[in-house]
């Protein structure tokens, strides 16, 4: 079987990797992994159990009730399955969000998707992102990018995002969220956020979505024939 392509992007929350990745993946014709999709699954089905993301009791307890799935629709769009049902518009909530930053805390969770992840990047050309993705999923990805922005930039990104979508957004409550999350994320024990030794740092601070895709891409094709 020949080799496959994997393109890592990690970063914190609001850096913009679920709508870059998502684009590059499809301009590239590669599978897009969005695996903090996944963790937010996981976070709702222990949400819907009424167990904290912080019960690692209760999480050991029930997590072999859960089953989860990926699927890909015809606009390569991922849609995640969890015990048979599609909850891919559930997961896209503020409070699953932070639950999830808490839930992926947990090594029994880490190592469950684990295999998933790393099976999917073994089948076909990925782009996915995350993390940990550059240091612990795919620590032999052929590229490894770390992206960032300021906690203001994300902040104001997500503001735009929820009030472009007609819901109600608070600036000052989504940059506290995002400090939060940022904290969270850096300072867990397990897989911790921080940029591989051998990615490259993007900053995304002053830059627009396309000069975004535009440096990745000159990024990937330095190893990777586009």
């Amino acid at each position: 079987m020949a080799k496959t392509i994997s393109i890592a992007i990690d970063g914190p929350a609001g850096a913009g990797k679920s709508t870059i990745a998502r684009r590059l993946a499809k301009e590239l014709g590669y599978y897009y992994v969005d695996t903090g999709a996944i963790y937010r699954t996981v976070a709702y089905f222990f949400d819907l159990w009424g167990i904290s993301p912080k019960d690692l009791d209760g999480i050991t307890r029930y997590i072999d009730e859960l089953t989860i799935g990926i699927e890909y629709d015809e606009e390569g769009v991922q849609h995640m399955i969890m015990n048979g049902m599609d909850v891919t518009a559930d997961i896209r909530t503020q409070d699953i969000s932070q639950k999830a930053s808490l839930v992926s805390a947990h090594a029994i969770v880490r190592d469950l998707l684990l295999d998933m992840q790393r099976d999917m990047a073994a089948k076909h050309n990925v782009i996915m992102d995350g993390r940990d993705i550059g240091t612990v999923v795919l620590p032999k990805a052929t590229v490894k990018i770390f992206l960032t922005a300021s906690p203001e930039v994300r902040a104001h990104r997500r503001t735009k995002e929820l009030l472009d979508k007609g819901q109600k957004a608070d600036y000052q409550r989504i940059l506290k969220e995002i400090q939060q999350r940022d904290y969270q994320d850096t300072h867990r024990q397990v897989a911790p956020l921080k940029a591989a030794r051998d990615a490259v740092t993007l900053d995304t601070s002053e830059m627009d979505l396309d000069s975004v895709i535009a440096a990745i891409k000159e990024i990937v094709s330095r190893k990777v024939a586009l």
